[in-house]
C-alpha cells in the first residue's frame, strides 16, 4: 500500500491546511482538491530583476513603463517584484485555469478555477473562495474578455479565452454582475496592504461599449480597495471573428492590467 508524500514547506501544498475553510462549499459540496500540488501548473517561471529582498526592500529600483508589449508572465514577475512592500509569501490565481502566467515561476501560488479540467490546486467558485480570511499577500484575478458568443461551435473562444459561465439576458450577456462578488471575496482573503492584479479587457457587444475595466474598478473601490496604477498591454491582434463584417466601434489591440491595495493608500 503506497505512501502519500507529505507536502514540501516551501510548496503551496504545504500551506493549505492552514487557509483552508470546511465551512466554505461549492453548490453544495466541498472544493476538490488534486492529489498533488503539481497539478497546479505546467511549470513555472523564473523571478526577474529588481526581486525583493529578505529586508523587505526592492534591490534595485526598476519602474515599469505604463505601455507593456510582452508576455502576461513577464509583466506579472515585474509587477510582484515592484509593487507589494514585502515579497509575497503566498499568491492567489484565482482564474488560474491552465496555470500559464506561472510558467518557470518558482513563487507559492495556489491556483482556483471552477474548471475542474483545468487540474486546479483547488476547484472552487471566486466568488465564493473555501479560504480563511486574510491568508493571501496576491491575488490575481484574469475573468474571460469576450462575452456569450451563440452557438457557433466553430469559434474557439471558450478554449482561449474560458468561457466557462454563461451570461443571462437579464445579465445583459456581460461578466459586470461577476465583479462586486468576487473583490467581496478577493478582499476578505487578502491580508492587509495585500495586492490585487487584474488583467481585463473591455469589449464591444449586441453593439454597445462595454467599460468592463471601468466596472470593475467601481466595484474594487466600493468594497474597500484602492486603485492605484493601471499598465495598458498590447495585443498582437484584436479579438475578431470572420463573420464580423462591419463594426462602428474601434478594434480593440489592448487589455489592462489594475493595481489595487488593500489600503487607504497605495504607497
Amino acid at each position: 500500500m503506497g505512501v502519500r508524500r507529505k507536502p514540501r514547506a516551501s510548496s503551496p501544498e504545504h500551506f493549505l491546511p492552514f487557509l483552508w475553510d470546511k465551512e466554505q462549499t461549492l453548490y453544495g459540496q466541498e472544493a476538490i482538491l488534486p492529489s498533488s500540488a503539481n497539478d497546479l501548473s505546467n511549470g513555472r517561471r523564473k523571478a526577474g530583476a529588481g526581486e525583493i529582498g529578505t529586508n523587505g526592500k526592492a534591490s534595485a529600483y526598476q519602474p515599469l513603463a505604463s505601455i507593456w508589449g510582452g508576455s502576461d508572465a513577464e509583466l506579472l514577475e515585474r509587477m510582484l517584484a515592484f509593487y507589494p512592500k514585502k515579497k509575497p509569501r503566498l499568491i492567489l490565481d484565482a482564474t488560474v485555469n491552465a496555470g500559464r502566467f506561472w510558467v518557470g515561476s518558482k513563487r507559492k501560488v495556489v491556483g482556483l478555477d471552477i474548471d475542474v479540467r483545468h487540474r486546479p490546486l483547488v476547484v472552487g467558485d471566486n466568488t465564493r473562495m473555501p479560504f480563511k480570511d486574510s491568508c493571501f499577500d496576491v491575488v490575481v484575478y484574469d475573468p474571460p474578455h469576450i462575452p456569450n458568443q451563440g452557438k457557433d461551435k466553430a469559434k474557439d473562444f471558450n478554449k482561449r479565452f474560458g468561457l466557462v459561465l454563461k451570461a443571462t439576458p437579464e445579465q445583459g450577456y456581460n461578466f459586470s454582475h461577476l465583479y462586486p462578488p468576487f473583490v467581496r471575496e478577493a478582499h476578505r482573503v487578502m491580508k492587509k496592504e495585500g495586492i490585487l492584479l487584474c488583467k481585463i479587457a473591455d469589449y464591444v457587444h449586441g453593439h454597445r461599449f462595454q467599460w468592463a475595466h471601468v466596472e470593475l474598478i467601481n466595484s474594487a473601490i466600493a468594497v474597500g480597495f484602492t486603485a492605484c496604477d493601471c499598465i495598458v498591454k498590447i495585443r498582437k491582434g484584436p479579438i475578431t471573428d470572420p463573420r464580423w463584417k462591419k463594426a462602428h466601434h474601434a478594434r480593440r489591440h489592448h487589455c489592462y492590467w489594475l493595481v489595487f491595495r488593500k489600503s487607504p493608500k497605495c504607497e
